[in-house]
This record gives C-alpha cells, structure tokens and sequence, in this order.
C-alpha cells in the first residue's frame, strides 16, 4: 500500500483512482444497487478502481495472487460470519437493540462477501496474469526490420 503514496505519479495515480472509486459508488447509490444491473455494474467497477489504486504500482505476481488469495479467503470467512451473525440474532429473541446489532453485523458481512471479495479477487487474477505475461514476454527494445 505504501508504495502507492511513494511517488509524485504513483500518488497522482492513486488519486485519481479514488477520486472514481467515489464517483462510482456515488452513481451506485444515486442509480440504486437492489436488482439493478447498471447500478450493481457502477459498484462492482467502484471497488474495483480502490483495488486498483492500492495495487497500480505493483510489478509482481506474487503480490496479485496474494491479493487473490486474501480475497478468497475473506469471502469465504465474511460468509461464514454472515450465517453465523444472522443464527445468532434469530436466537435473540425478541426485536431490541442487541438483535439490530446482530443483523447489522450480518448485514455488514453479506455486504463485504457480495460487493469487496469479488473485484479483490478479479484485480488479483487478472493482475496476475498481466505481471505473468509481461515477465515471460518482455518488450524488446530493438524493432523488427
């Protein structure tokens, strides 16, 4: 992450980038997300430019399929915490403040595994696999004849 704040340009670049991560959650909202292809489209794209404004500096793939891997893993986590969260408030009984924080959690969990884990795991592979073709097929710097 530090390398994304580590250059003029890097810095710029992350900038930007966030700067439309906020415009397209914006449009998300404006537009809504509930059974909505564009908006789930604009949410989907805005997650993936706060990835990419991390993530835009790096040279290996290591770094993507760590990425890829970390967002696997918190998929499959933040669904489990979501089940168990929501277990946990049908158990509490009657509706009162601890129940609503319990949904909450759920809540915040479903939303996590539904709209952060995917374009995680969508910047690490195809990150991934750019850094993999960009090692094995280096530009040469002579042109042909």
């Amino acid at each position: 992450m530090l390398e994304a704040l580590s250059t003029p340009l890097n810095r710029q670049r992350t900038y930007l980038l966030l700067a439309l991560c906020a415009a397209l959650a914006v449009v998300s909202g404006v537009i809504g997300i509930s059974d909505n292809p564009p908006g789930l489209l604009c949410a989907f794209l805005s997650a993936v430019a706060f990835f990419l404004a991390f993530a835009h500096p790096w040279k290996t793939t290591i770094q993507f399929r760590r990425l890829f891997r970390l967002a696997g893993l918190s998929f499959i986590v933040s669904v489990a915490l979501h089940i168990v969260f929501d277990l946990l408030a049908a158990r509490a009984g009657h509706p009162g403040l601890i129940r609503g924080l319990l949904n909450g959690a759920g809540a915040v969990f479903f939303v996590v595994a539904l709209l952060l884990c995917p374009p995680g795991l969508f910047v690490g592979a195809v990150g991934a696999v750019i850094m993999y073709w960009r090692t094995r097929h280096p530009h040469s710097s002579t042109t042909p004849a």
